[in-house]
């Protein structure tokens, strides 16, 4: 068993009985092909998420590069820049964007619902978070089908995990879209200095901890993160969930039946088809876990869709179950690195769906032919999801 079995078509699709499988039998599994780890059980995700003394985030002790996002930093750094990002990413910014990212909903909805079917990738689930974004760091209109190429280029970077040529084009990809987005974000950056704006950009300009800022290299590294992360894992979320939710019409009678159930069917989801399958640590020092060590300087994924589905945590995890609680889920990771982005991604998926949910009756999916995977391997959800319903009427602007 190797990483390659996890990166096929069907195995990406439902990866859960494969991880059921190594769970009980190698929770800890070394890949010798690809040289790294992979860890299946909870508690061993979970340590491996937040025991910094053993686990680093940074790729160096494995000798792999990775892009200078601080999510790849391990303190005292990583302290600094996610005390600097947190004055800028506060939970009032996300707040204040709830009117903004229903307006945007509505109006996609607007244009895709009276047909009656839609991709939802395409139409709906993609566009959404990218333009929320978009708006939220300040990008003007016209410049954002250039971010949506950046952005498809950086989540090919997963390949770069399974060598040969496709490793080497998604790096020498990344290498020159990086190029390309320091010119841009220098450019834009410096406008906001010139002249401030009520946006996100502005607000990482001129944050300020103990007399310190951000550098240009790090904005950079701050929006390419926020560029893939913030979208990619709400739309697996959005899309994951109207895949959840159809595969089992009960559950979908009860979230239309009492729709103050979607805040707890939203966790459900993250558990059940987590956006994010797996991260990335490196061991500082040889680690035992379960029976095995992990030496020094070894590439390691926390497995965290097979964590979310471990029966030593959640009672009868392969059920799909909206009103599951407790639901210790750690699908935006767990300890100092939690996602930033966690607040708007759930304030996304909420409203979304909401919306959805209300306009398509008799929701139901368009094809039987099996769904493609995105294209970042470390994610899980459809590229593309036809669906067909009835179209319901449109929400007004007071509602």
């Amino acid at each position: 068993m190797s990483l390659t079995d996890l990166l096929s078509d069907d195995a990406r699709r439902d990866p859960y009985p494969v991880y059921d499988r190594l769970r009980r039998s190698t929770p800890v599994l070394h890949d010798p092909r690809a040289d790294l780890w992979m860890i299946f059980d909870y508690e061993g995700v979970k340590r491996s998420l937040h025991d910094h003394d053993a686990f680093s985030s940074s790729m160096a002790p494995a000798g792999r590069p990775a892009p200078e996002w601080f999510i790849f930093f391990d303190p005292p750094r990583h302290t600094r820049l996610r005390a600097l990002i947190l004055r800028a990413f506060t939970p009032g910014v996300v707040a204040g964007l709830e009117p903004r990212v229903r307006q945007l909903s509505r109006e996609l909805l607007d244009q895709a619902a009276p047909r009656g079917e839609m991709d939802l990738c395409a139409d709906f689930s993609a566009p959404l978070p990218m333009m929320v974004i978009a708006e939220m760091i300040g990008v003007p209109v016209e410049d954002r089908p250039r971010f949506l190429r950046w952005s498809d280029v950086i989540l090919k970077l997963s390949y770069t995990l399974s060598g040969g040529e496709a490793a080497e084009r998604a790096s020498q990809e990344f290498m020159a879209v990086t190029a390309e987005m320091r010119e841009y974000v220098a450019g834009l950056s410096a406008a906001r200095r010139a002249a401030p704006k009520d946006d996100l950009l502005t607000r990482l300009v001129e944050a300020e901890v103990d007399g310190e800022r951000l550098t240009e290299a790090e904005i950079l590294g701050f929006l390419q993160l926020l560029l893939v992360a913030g979208s990619e894992t709400t739309t697996n979320l959005i899309n994951n969930a109207i895949l959840s939710l159809l595969e089992d019409p009960a559950q979908l009678a009860r979230v239309l039946a009492a729709p103050e159930l979607l805040p707890a069917a939203i966790e459900e989801v993250l558990r059940y088809r987590s956006p994010v399958q797996w991260m990335f640590r490196a061991t500082r020092r040889s680690v035992q876990l379960h029976g095995q060590v992990i030496p020094a300087g070894k590439l390691v994924l926390p497995v965290i869709g097979s964590a979310n589905r471990d029966p030593q945590q959640f009672r009868d995890p392969g059920r799909f179950d909206i009103g599951r609680d407790p639901n210790p889920h750690i699908a935006f990771g767990h300890g100092i690195h939690f996602c930033l982005g966690a607040p708007l991604s759930r304030l996304e998926a909420r409203i979304a769906l909401s919306d959805l949910l209300s306009r398509a009756r008799g929701l139901r999916l368009a094809t039987d032919a099996p769904w493609e995977p995105r294209k970042a391997l470390h994610v899980h959800g459809p590229a593309r999801l036809p669906i067909r319903f009835e179209p319901g009427e449109r929400a007004t602007a007071a509602a």
